[in-house]
């Protein structure tokens, strides 16, 4: 029992840390024990005892050994770490918790702390002094700081995006355009700032609103209130189609209006033309008495679908979209274009004798005031412009000026 206890006694004072030489206390030449000795000397008297029986207990020191030397490397390790957690900051620094680069957007440290002091804002929002020196204004500050302001947005919600753009091809009609794509034939004529709707021309640009109503492009002086009380639309359901964010409008920013409702249309009351012109070898003045005989069938391949009666004065003739139209004797036109009297796209010809006849709904019109037409010449197309529910064409038979002091006559007996 007592050779264990020697041996333990032994190992463990081999494991202990030598004195430092520092520690060591030298007075008068003589040499005295340091008082980590002293202390060391008394723990392992203390402890002998019940580490012997302990050991005796686990096995014997070769087991016990390992564990021991293991502990030690651990407590060691933890040690180290808090010295060296402490220990952080530059040499000679008052206080070990100097904090590390940091990062500022827009005036904010990259914690979740704002950042205080009279440097952030005097660097960031110019008021204010900076107490540190910027390296390059908005870069670095001389604590490492970098600033990183925010961006701002500018951009600006509007209705520009819902708007289509389409090219006028050969054959287009702005009826036949705005059936395209589901519109009133007035909505393209407002949102365009059109003047007339039979010059369209191949390859010219219009643009297409998604909804019928009005296009507005905001101008100086110009508020969602005041754009609602012209339209007679509400402020509210304006900045909801438009996805307003902000109700203050910035010139140039474009607004759908749906439902809203533009100026009419002005038309000039048409006027016979008696001027002489050339044009196909025959003459522009209308003939004065009609000589041509039984007209001619002015859509071939087309059907009846409604006759003449008192509240329907024509013969509407149905066909394809699209079929041809025909001069149903030869004469003089006398209008040709859109009019608004439910006839959309249209032509007038004048047949001498006070007769004339009318061409209705066309999808397009093909021939120019004070041409010459011969008969069965091609002066339209099929469509249902105006009003129509059906491609077809809606056919008169006038004594008299149309609509002027002419009445209108059932057209069949003249075929």
């Amino acid at each position: 029992m007592l050779n264990k206890t020697a041996s333990v006694r032994r190992a463990l004072r081999g494991l202990r840390p030598r004195p430092r030489q520092a520690t060591a206390m030298i007075r008068s030449g003589a040499h005295r024990t340091s008082r980590s000795e002293r202390i060391t000397d008394r723990l392992l008297a203390l402890i002998a005892p019940q580490a012997t029986r302990l050991v005796a207990r686990m096995g014997g020191r070769e087991r016990v050994l390992p564990i021991g030397i293991a502990f030690l490397v651990l407590l060691a390790s933890i040690s180290g770490a808090a010295a060296t957690g402490t220990a952080n900051g530059a040499t000679g620094a008052v206080s070990a918790a100097t904090a590390g680069p940091r990062l500022t957007i827009g005036g904010l440290d990259s914690s979740s702390e704002q950042a205080n002091g009279p440097d952030q804002a005097g660097v960031l929002g110019g008021t204010g002094a900076t107490t540190g020196d910027a390296t390059d204004l908005g870069q670095y500050l001389s604590d490492g700081t970098l600033l990183k302001p925010l961006a701002v947005d500018t951009t600006v919600s509007d209705a520009s995006a819902k708007l289509v753009t389409y090219t006028v091809k050969s054959g287009d009609t702005l009826t036949g355009i705005a059936r395209k794509f589901g519109v009133s034939m007035m909505t393209l004529w407002w949102a365009n700032n059109l003047a007339a709707k039979d010059q369209l021309h191949v390859g010219q640009k219009l643009t297409i609103p998604p909804v019928d109503g009005l296009v507005i492009v905001v101008k100086a002086g110009d508020t969602l209130d005041s754009i609602a009380a012209l339209t007679g639309m509400s402020a509210d359901d304006i900045a909801t189609y438009n996805s307003l964010s902000d109700r203050t409008l910035v010139i140039g920013q474009v607004l759908i209006v749906p439902g809203a409702l533009g100026k009419p249309i002005v038309e000039a009351a048409p006027k016979p033309v008696a001027k002489t012109t050339s044009s196909g070898g025959g003459s522009s003045r209308p003939p004065v008495h009609y000589t041509g005989g039984a007209f001619y069938w002015p859509v071939p391949g087309g059907w009846i679908s409604q006759y003449f009666h008192a509240s329907h004065p024509a013969i509407d003739i149905a066909a394809p979209e699209g079929t041809r139209v025909l001069a149903a004797a030869a004469g003089t036109v006398i209008f040709a274009g859109w009019k608004d009297n439910g006839g959309g796209y249209q032509v007038w010809i004048s047949h001498g004798g006070g007769l004339f006849t009318t061409y209705n709904h066309m999808s397009a019109v093909l021939v120019h005031v004070g041409e010459h037409v011969g008969r069965a010449q091609q002066v339209g197309r099929v469509g249902m412009t105006g009003d129509a529910t059906g491609p077809h064409c809606h056919f008169e038979v006038w004594h008299g000026m149309v609509w002027g002091s002419g009445v209108r006559v059932n057209p069949l007996p003249y075929f």
